[in-house]
């Protein structure tokens, strides 16, 4: 048989057909028989024991019980016609109830008989009931027969699907089709040692296993064999590319530490460095001095200096010779980079270029024909710097700002600007949970900032409810007094219908009448204003003109004013933790006590609870972050949308993680022993790397 057959279009399939195969696509991207294969059900019915009726209650899930029938009667007129029956066992009697269907069943139905009956456990006016049960009569064949006996599949399916007779027992036939057909084409694609070492499930057998268990132990043995195959082949796939880059790429050599790095160091670096960015730096070094080219994730939260430690790795490029870049994702953060090594370093000692989207063509011409001829070593700048007008002399060292918001195409064009790659560092003051960073950026090697510099005092987080509104007004005219300034951030622009929430227009209002003018001073900032309108905002409040900043979630990053003391988060309770988090950074900038005030409504969620009660108690980004993952799951964590790695079918990285760690180490075993692959014993991963295992890999391997 083919051994591609997995890739086979779905419409060739026993039972599917063009019509349904338009459908299975439309509604559950199902395109050929590898995507049914992996339909995995969303859960599985019991069907492993008999209940008694005496023991049946309304929190069961779907049961089965052995009955006799006493009694059946339709009731009600033409539109409201209903079957009730009576049935009993050795325990006690229930009633079963037919809305739909009422002739077909009642034809079934003999009194004295004894039936199967399959369905969700309910009451009725204090008795038991079950509403649309499924029905047919008993013997004990039928009562031994495979189909009454196991834990059966349930898949999801919709009303579209429905109507095409793909419901969930549709879909099921269709897998089972699939398996008969085409289940000795399931080829092993982990190393035989890998399998035993794990005591993993026959691949095969854990396909079959997953769809249609016998019972319990055998779903938990096939479901684990294909969650460690899934993280492995991520983890596979990540340091495969890894090692081929580390073979293909070759990486400019730093061999000097020189006078631009030292002067820095010694005469213009503010504070001491903390132990944290020290040890990044060296990190940093050694990997400059490799001659392979550098990849390396640097997570830092919010103001814990990791601009300086990009500065200074840009420094040492520089005095080897080369040119650097910084790459930021919007204007504001490109602005703000600018503006932070700005303050550090002067035109005297190098001069530093801005370039963005708003950046003039006149100055734009200077800053192409500086950059060609080598003469400036820094830029910094958004989209605008990998434009086909933009060329380097010698780009040795590029910083990528949350890299997760560039395509991959958008790297590689930097990338593509020297002739021997430059360095790459990535920053993110996101910070992303150990398994998370492993399966986003397993390819990278990753560096934590994760201390805060000296003199910076934590932040305070408190939570009010909107009772006590005019405690937090009160609370905003003591820091206005002491000569400070305050973020107000709302969640939406204008009121929703659908949302009951405190809104920037309202929010205006109300922050005028209780703080007018000329005592008080508001700007306006968000995401539907123009840029230079924007831009005016925005100075009013840097220079200090204006005291308070009512806002969108536009000020998230790239705003940095060390005077704003307090920030205050409408509705926080609609915010996720990250976006918290990334908000409470912009204050505590200073060397004053800052505060964070999360106001919300006395009604929450268990989540919204859980989340600003993580808020309050600390501030630490990275056990935020693993809070986050636990809440919401990697899909929903920023980042992980664009990355299209995330597809998981089973796995799941909040509560998979030491499977994924093991898989992780089982695969850099692998590399160390063999990078190309080249064992016998490894055959079996260069076929699953060429695509040739029958097209049943769990990703594409390139």
């Amino acid at each position: 048989m083919n051994q591609q057959i997995f890739q086979t279009p779905i419409a060739y399939l026993k039972g599917v057909g063009t019509a349904r195969a338009e459908v299975l696509q439309k509604e559950l991207g199902i395109t050929n028989y590898a995507d049914l294969l992996r339909h995995f059900p969303f859960k599985y019915i019991d069907r492993t024991r008999f209940y008694k009726v005496s023991e049946l209650n309304p929190d069961l899930p779907n049961v089965q019980v052995i009955v006799r029938l006493r009694s059946k009667e339709i009731l009600g007129e033409k539109h409201t016609k209903r079957l009730v029956a009576q049935v009993y066992d050795d325990t006690g009697v229930m009633e079963l109830a037919w809305f739909q269907g009422v002739k077909w069943v009642e034809k079934m139905l003999i009194p004295g008989k004894a039936y199967i009956i399959f369905g969700k456990p309910g009451e009725f006016n204090g008795k038991r009931q079950m509403a649309h049960p499924e029905i047919e009569l008993y013997s004990p064949t039928a009562a031994k027969e495979k189909g009454n006996m196991t834990l059966q599949p349930a898949y999801s399916s919709t009303e579209k699907l429905k109507a095409f007779s793909l419901d969930s027992k549709g879909i099921q036939r269709l897998v089972a089709n699939l398996l008969e057909q085409c289940a000795n084409e399931i080829r092993e694609d982990l190393p035989a040692t890998v399998a035993t070492k794990f005591k993993l499930m026959n691949r095969r057998e854990a396909y079959w296993n997953i769809h249609f268990p016998a019972d319990a132990a055998t779903l938990n043995a096939a479901t684990n064999r294909l969650k460690f195959e899934e993280l492995f082949f991520i983890q596979f796939k990540m340091l495969k590319n890894k090692v081929h880059r580390n073979l293909k790429f070759k990486g400019n050599i730093f061999s000097v530490v020189g006078d631009y790095f030292n002067n820095f160091y010694k005469n213009k670096l503010p504070f001491d460095l903390t132990n944290a960015q020290k040890r990044v730096l060296k990190e940093i070094r050694l990997d400059t001095q490799r001659g392979v080219q550098m990849n390396r994730l640097l997570q830092g939260d919010v103001g814990s200096g990791k601009t300086v430690v990009a500065l200074m790795s840009m420094l040492l490029a520089i005095d080897n010779g080369f040119q650097t870049c910084i790459m930021a994702p919007t204007e504001i953060l490109a602005t703000q980079h600018y503006a932070s090594i700005k303050s550090l370093i002067d035109d005297d000692f190098l001069e530093v270029g801005l370039l963005t989207g708003s950046t003039s063509q006149k100055v734009r011409k200077v800053l192409h024909s500086k950059l060609e001829s080598g003469e400036m070593k820094i830029i910094i700048g958004t989209h605008a710097l990998i434009e086909d007008k933009v060329q380097f002399k010698n780009l040795g060292f590029v910083v990528i700002d949350e890299q997760h918001r560039f395509g991959v195409e958008q790297r590689a064009r930097l990338w593509r600007k020297n002739v021997i790659p430059p360095h790459v560092l990535v920053m993110t003051a996101t910070p992303i949970p150990r398994t998370l960073a492993m399966t986003l950026y397993g390819d990278l090697d990753v560096s934590v900032i994760d201390e805060l510099p000296a003199g910076r005092k934590p932040i305070e987080t408190l939570h009010f409810y909107e009772s006590s509104r005019l405690r937090m007004f009160g609370f905003m005219k003591q820091e206005i007094a002491k000569g400070r300034q305050i973020y107000v951030v709302y969640p939406l622009i204008k009121e929703s219908e659908k949302l009951d929430l405190k809104n920037l227009t309202d929010g205006i209002e109300v922050m005028a009448r209780e703080f007018p003018l000329p005592q008080y001073r508001i700007c306006i900032v968000h995401g539907k204003m123009k840029p230079p309108e924007k831009q005016v905002e925005m100075e009013r409040f840097i220079s200090g003109h204006a005291h308070i900043m009512v806002a969108t979630t536009v000020i998230e990053v790239g705003v940095n004013v060390p005077n704003a003391s307090v920030m205050i988060i409408e509705n926080a309770e609609r915010f996720g933790l990250s976006q918290l988090h990334q908000l409470r950074g912009r204050v505590g900038r200073g060397a004053e006590q800052s505060f964070c005030i999360l106001m919300s409504s006395q009604k929450l969620s268990n989540d919204g609870k859980i989340r600003l009660d993580t808020m309050v108690k600390t501030n630490n980004g990275f056990e935020i972050s693993e809070i986050d993952l636990q809440l919401r799951g990697p899909g929903n964590i920023e980042g992980t949308q664009q990355s299209g790695v995330l597809d998981l079918k089973l796995a799941n990285l909040a509560t998979d993680q030491q499977m994924l760690l093991v898989a992780r180490r089982c695969v850099e075993e692998i590399f160390e022993a063999d990078p190309m692959l080249e064992l016998p014993e490894h055959a079996v991963l260069r076929q699953v790397s060429d695509g040739a295992n029958g097209g049943l890999s769990w990703d594409k391997i390139s």
